[in-house]
């Protein structure tokens, strides 16, 4: 990998997501050689993918270079490169431009989509991890349309304009108020010669409930908002099979659509080379202590969303988002440094912030730690955190501009095929992921 030897020990970072940042963040200033790894040179702020999906951002407002983090940092480097085994017996990594020797490693890999096993919907369901992924759905949405002005037959036609998205988390709630309001807004100006008033937005969700780790009153307030906007939701529904054209269930419901958003869930995107005590297989998550130290591994790490710290607080470990990815990112840099300096290290404690699910214009729920509330305010909360959790001034600008443009315009301008996305037939796509 070229990257030179020195007497400072090594800290070898694999991912550059939330978790990954934050600790190269911190380690800028310490004495040590830190190498980043990443198979994109860029950051993504995921909690925007959806936006990118339909239109109402750019791709490049929600990246960052990585480059760029990290070129003021002395003794820091970065390689472009997906890293394919850990060689735990001789301290190396083994990627796809060459090995690396480690003195700490650090697993920041993130998640991956989890389609529980089924081969078929996994071939022919959309996933929205990744900024191709989030292209891909918006190219697709508007191939769709563009497809369904062509036909008379109204049976083809009504399957290209209904959506299925399967998962009633943040991310399948935010893209379905997304669709609502596309619906509203805008495809009725951009088809005039559609009856836009035929196009379905379903959400399936397996649970009770949508927003299952939110409060129950932030859940029944988000069903509402999504109800006025139009959308269907299912629950106590879950899909067992998608063949590109129909979708089959656990009961006698059943949908015709060309497009399926699976946002159903996700495992941890773990690497081959540490055993299996070290992994809980059911989830694919790293097993980790309260110093985020892998199981039976003194000197490797793993942080965020492949991670579970297993606390009688939090039995199934903390919830795969943002903000424990920072915080565990945040803490582990001090105590790489009091681990090299043999000093005794700091436990793990989660600061839980609260959390928040945007639906639309105007709508949003938020959860605080000892406080609800909803609607407006809490929609300005949402855009408030976003905008400042993004990297960069001009990332911070650009959405800013992009969405007052948007709400006093009731417009979505980046609703462009850039990148199209072809399929081999109405029942099977092809897959253009990265």
């Amino acid at each position: 990998m070229n990257i030179p030897s020195i007497s400072k020990p090594r800290v070898v970072i694999i991912g550059a997501g939330f978790a990954g940042l934050s600790i190269a963040k911190k380690l800028k200033n310490e004495n040590l050689q830190v190498v980043l790894i990443d198979k994109h040179n860029y950051h993504t702020f995921q909690p925007l993918l959806y936006q990118v999906a339909t239109g109402g951002l750019e791709a490049g407002s929600i990246a960052y270079p990585i480059r760029k983090v990290i070129q003021e940092y002395k003794d820091f480097y970065f390689r472009l490169t997906t890293v394919k085994e850990i060689d735990t017996k001789n301290q190396k990594i083994i990627s796809e431009i060459g090995e690396l020797s480690y003195d700490y490693l650090v697993l920041a890999t993130g998640s991956k989509t989890n389609f529980f096993g089924n081969k078929e919907i996994e071939r022919n369901a959309m996933s929205m991890k990744t900024i191709p992924q989030s292209l891909n759905i918006r190219s697709l949405i508007l191939e769709n349309f563009e497809q369904a002005v062509l036909l008379t037959d109204e049976v083809e036609k009504n399957c290209l304009i209904n959506f299925v998205l399967v998962g009633g988390g943040p991310t399948g709630v935010e893209l379905a108020g997304a669709l609502a309001e596309m619906k509203k807004a805008i495809l009725q100006k951009d088809y005039p010669d559609l009856d836009i008033a035929k196009m379905q937005i379903n959400l399936v969700q397996s649970g009770d409930r949508i927003l299952n780790t939110m409060s129950e009153k932030s859940s029944d307030e988000a069903e509402k908002f999504l109800n006025n906007l139009g959308v269907k939701i299912w629950k106590n529904v879950r899909v067992t099979n998608y063949d590109g054209k129909t979708i089959t269930t656990n009961s006698t419901l059943s949908f015709e659509t060309s497009t399926v958003i699976w946002t159903a869930g996700v495992y941890g995107a773990t690497i081959s080379g540490l055993n299996s005590k070290a992994i809980i297989d059911k989830v694919e998550r790293y097993k980790v202590n309260q110093f985020n130290q892998i199981n039976e591994y003194e000197n490797i790490f793993a942080i965020g969303d492949n991670c579970i710290m297993e606390l009688p607080k939090f039995p199934q470990g903390h919830p795969m988002m943002a903000q424990p990815a920072l915080q565990q990112g945040n803490l582990l840099a001090k105590n790489l440094v009091l681990l090299i300096n043999k000093n005794p290290m700091i436990p793990f404690n989660y600061n839980d912030k609260g959390s928040m699910a945007t639906i639309g214009r105007n709508l949003a729920v938020v959860d605080l730690p000892h406080y609800h509330f909803s609607g407006v305010f809490a929609w300005f909360v949402w855009m408030f955190v976003h905008l400042f959790s993004l990297i960069g001034f001009k990332n911070k600008a650009v959405v800013f501009l992009n969405w007052v443009y948007n709400y006093i315009r009731l417009d979505r301008e980046g609703r462009l095929i850039i990148r199209p996305f072809k399929k081999k037939s109405f029942t099977t796509f092809t897959s253009d992921e990265v």
